[in-house]
């Protein structure tokens, strides 16, 4: 699986829901927290000491502010590695970020470490030298999603939603090269998302990391979200069965995708930063229209059957502010014609 820089659902999903987070892979850490008390993400102080760090690609690293049950406020560093091979220097990286943060506000720190790749033997926990009889080091606990392979059942009835979390990404491991096989796993995945008792926002901002881990061809995606209409059809549930936000998640991915080609091309000519910035401005807006065109007409296919000639030239000349109208007539329509009019 690609990073995506900072923007990917993961960042979401552990902002949102830090304590299950930290309740699910730390239980140890969770435990001494005082969760009654709230905590803050510091990303303005990290970021001030990350900027100037050229220690590699990352991913998702978070100072969060906490309060520990004897009344101290404590800061802790949860680095999320999201990357599927070995990387010399992680552990190193671990150790300069925890200082830096000592070096700069004078606040202990705790390093926290989730790994996703399939290297069983590599579990980089400390990092430390020795000189002239100095030590200097850190020494960290880590988890591996790897470590659940084996545990798959408890997994599907764990109430911790980042037990779901961790089955997308074991069994997009288990997928990869067959979509099939992917498709099926997804399905699965999803119906216990709709099977558990929580509210709406949290259903959807796990679904998004389930998605993004889990990804699958266009075709194999659409008839999976069309299973998902189904369900909230049939269940009354208003969650991600809109079609404006099956739309936006398709015009996003391939308006990334299209912003960063474009993007690249123009750079060559123009300056490599104004180029990117530019292409993903256009490749986002195209890739919206797209997305949403797209997402329309298979739905549309799915529930009235084949679409003649005339009705894909106008889905496909349409804006997004028309496509998003046709795409909310769509939810109680029982005709291609209760899907065109005008409101």
């Amino acid at each position: 699986m690609d990073d995506d820089d900072f923007d990917t659902p993961w960042k979401e999903v552990v902002m949102c829901h830090f304590p299950e987070f930290m309740a699910f892979y730390f239980p140890l850490a969770h435990a001494a927290i005082d969760w009654s008390r709230p905590h803050a993400f510091l990303d303005q102080e990290f970021g001030a000491l990350a900027r100037d760090a050229e220690l590699g690609k990352r991913v998702l690293d978070k100072l969060v502010s906490v309060y520990l049950h004897d009344g101290r406020e404590q800061w802790v560093l949860v680095h999320l590695e999201v990357q599927g091979w070995r990387d010399a220097r992680f552990a190193e990286r671990m150790f300069v970020y925890n200082y830096r943060v000592y070096d700069r506000y004078r606040r202990p720190v705790a390093s926290l470490a989730l790994l996703t790749d399939d290297g069983r033997r590599w579990r980089p926990s400390s990092f430390a030298y020795r000189l002239l009889g100095c030590r200097m080091g850190i020494e960290f606990p880590v988890v591996k999603l790897l470590d659940y392979a084996d545990r798959l059942d408890e997994l599907r009835q764990h109430e911790n939603p980042f037990a779901l979390v961790t089955m997308a990404h074991l069994q997009a491991r288990q997928t990869k090269g067959n979509a099939h096989r992917r498709r099926i796993a997804k399905w699965k995945l999803t119906k216990l998302l709709y099977q558990r008792d929580w509210d709406r926002q949290r259903i959807i901002n796990l679904y998004r990391v389930i998605d993004w881990i889990m990804r699958l061809p266009t075709g194999l995606e659409v008839r999976l979200r069309s299973g998902m209409l189904e369900i909230e059809r049939r269940r009354a549930m208003v969650y991600l069965s809109s079609i404006e936000r099956i739309g936006m998640e398709i015009g996003r991915k391939e308006g990334l995708k299209l912003g960063l080609q474009e993007g690249r091309q123009v750079g060559l000519q123009e300056g490599r930063q104004e180029g990117r910035q530019e292409g993903r401005q256009e490749g986002r807006q195209e890739g919206r229209q797209e997305g949403w065109a797209e997402g329309l007409t298979a739905l549309l296919v799915q529930r009235f059957g084949p679409l003649d000639a005339h009705v894909l030239s106008r889905i496909a000349e349409a804006d997004v502010p028309q496509l998003s109208a046709w795409a909310r007539n769509f939810v109680d329509a029982t005709s291609l014609d209760e899907v065109f009019r005008n409101r």
